[in-house]
C-alpha cells in the first residue's frame, strides 16, 4: 500500500495543486502586483501595460490618507476584540453545558449548531428584522415593554451596530465552536477531577486548574477561527447595516473602494487588501503562536 501511495502521489496531487495555482496563488500574486499600479479595472492609468503605470506605494500612502479606510480599520478592530472573548465564551459556556448532560444532549448540539447553516445575507435580513420591529417595537424602544435605550434602535448609532453584529454573530457562530469545545472537554480524562475533588478543590479551581490547560489545543482553533472570520466579515455587514452610520468594516470598505472613487480605482482597493492580509497574517500568527505555547500535553 506504501508503494502505491508513492507512486499515484504526485499526479493524484497534481490536478489540487493546478486548481489552487490558478484559484488562488496566481491571482493573489497579481493583485500584489497591481496595488503598486494604477489599475483602473479594464486598463491602466498612464500607459497600456501595468510597468507603464507603477506608482510605487502611491496606493498604500493613499490607503493610509483615506479616513474612510482608517474608520473601517479601527471599527473592524473594535469588533474583532468583542466578537472574539464573546464568541468563544459562548461556545465554551454551550460546550460545558451540553457535556454536563446526560439525556438529549445531541439534540442540543445540533439545535446549537443549526443557525451556522444560514448564510451570511439572510443571517443579516432575519436579524435586521429583529433589531427593528421586535428589539425597538416590541420590547426596548420608548414605547416597548422594557424601555432600554441602549437596545433601541440598534442600526442607527455606530456603538450600538457593534454590539448587534456581535450579537448576531454570537447566535450564528457559537454552537460551531460549541462543537470544537465539547471534543476538547471529551478528551480531558475523568481521573484528573476524580483526583482534583478527592483534593477537596471547588468547581472554579478544577476549571481554573485542569479544564482550561487541558482545553488550550480548542481554544487555539476556536480562537484562531473567530480571529479570521471576525475580519472577513462581510455578508453579514452589508445587510445588517450597510455600511451606514460610519459602520462599514474592511471587507466592506475595499468592496466598496471602486465605487467610492471615480474612474474606479481598483489599484487602490488592492491595496487596501494587501495590508488586509498582512494584517490579518500577523495577528492571527501572533495568536497561534501565544497559545499553543500554553497548551499542555497528557
Amino acid at each position: 500500500m506504501t508503494g502505491y501511495y508513492k507512486k499515484w502521489f504526485y499526479p493524484l496531487v497534481l490536478p489540487a495543486l493546478i486548481l489552487f495555482a490558478m484559484v488562488i496563488l496566481i491571482p493573489f500574486l497579481l493583485g500584489i502586483l497591481y496595488s503598486f499600479t494604477g489599475w483602473r479595472g479594464t486598463y491602466f492609468a498612464g500607459g497600456g501595460e501595468w510597468y507603464e503605470s507603477f506608482v510605487g506605494l502611491q496606493n498604500y500612502v493613499k490607503a493610509f490618507k483615506n479616513p474612510k479606510f482608517m474608520s473601517s480599520l479601527w471599527y473592524t478592530l473594535r469588533y474583532t476584540v468583542v466578537a472574539v472573548i464573546a464568541i468563544n465564551a459562548a461556545g465554551l459556556a454551550l460546550g460545558l453545558m451540553v457535556t454536563g448532560i446526560s439525556k438529549g444532549s445531541g439534540a442540543y448540539r445540533t439545535i446549537f449548531f443549526m443557525p451556522n447553516l444560514l448564510g451570511g445575507l439572510a443571517l443579516g435580513y432575519i436579524w435586521q428584522i429583529i433589531f427593528n420591529s421586535l428589539y425597538t417595537d416590541l420590547l426596548f424602544g420608548p414605547n416597548g415593554i422594557f424601555p432600554v435605550d441602549f437596545f433601541s434602535y440598534m442600526l442607527q448609532d455606530q456603538t450600538k451596530a457593534l454590539f448587534a453584529l456581535v450579537i448576531m454573530m454570537v447566535w450564528q457562530t457559537a454552537g460551531y465552536m460549541m462543537i470544537v469545545y465539547v471534543t476538547g472537554l471529551n478528551n480531558i480524562p475523568g481521573d484528573l477531577y476524580e483526583a482534583a475533588q478527592i483534593d477537596g478543590t471547588t468547581l472554579w479551581q478544577r476549571f481554573k486548574n485542569i479544564t482550561l490547560p487541558m482545553l488550550m489545543p480548542s481554544i487555539t482553533i476556536c480562537v484562531f477561527l473567530t480571529l479570521a472570520n471576525s475580519f472577513k466579515l462581510l455578508d453579514q455587514n452589508i445587510a445588517l447595516t450597510n455600511g451606514d452610520f460610519n459602520t462599514r468594516m474592511l471587507a466592506m470598505q475595499i468592496l466598496r473602494t471602486t465605487k467610492d472613487t471615480t474612474p474606479p480605482d481598483y489599484g487602490l482597493a488592492q491595496a487596501q487588501a494587501v495590508i488586509f492580509f498582512i494584517m490579518i497574517a500577523i495577528i492571527t500568527l501572533t495568536q497561534v503562536t501565544v497559545t499553543k505555547k500554553q497548551e499542555v500535553e497528557l
